[in-house]
């Protein structure tokens, strides 16, 4: 049975019709084609797949699309402006706080909710914040470096 839902992602508004069982990563990657949001573990704990949901992170390979009916969703995509990148993005890329690229969306998204709501953290505090998004490839050190050049200026 489909259901009739409205997200507005990105600033966007969009009506879809979608199975109960739908995943909002699904909707995001295959019905919107915003192919930033990505889908490493499917249960929840690597955070790749994180975005916004109504200001809030949530993993989006857990989170029905039809729990999100009426909610505003921000991924990668929508963080940028007028083709400008969002800071975050810029100082991961001049601080090369990623390798593969795989969980760089999750981490950048992670971080702005963490800099929404703290915007001067501690390198422990972004650490402690950080801990639920996983990178096999950079160390970690560099997203931190990242994150806190961001945090400071």
């Amino acid at each position: 049975m489909k259901r009739l839902i409205t997200l507005t992602v990105n600033d966007q508004e969009y009506q879809l019709e979608v199975p109960a069982y739908r995943l909002l990563v699904d909707v995001l990657r295959e019905d919107l084609e915003l192919t930033g949001t990505k889908e490493g573990c499917g249960i929840g704990v690597c955070g790749a797949c994180t975005v916004l949901l109504d200001g809030k992170l949530v993993s989006s390979c857990l989170t029905l699309a039809a729990k999100a009916d009426g909610s505003r969703i921000t991924t990668i995509e929508g963080l940028g402006k007028n083709g400008a990148l969002h800071p975050l993005q810029r100082s991961f890329i001049e601080h090369g706080g990623f390798q593969c690229g795989f969980c760089t969306p999750g981490q950048i998204i992670t971080a702005k909710a963490l800099l929404d709501i703290n915007h001067n953290p501690t390198e422990e505090e972004v650490k402690e914040w950080m801990s639920g998004n996983l990178c096999r490839c950079t160390g970690y050190y560099k997203i931190l470096e990242s994150i806190l050049a961001v945090a400071r200026a």
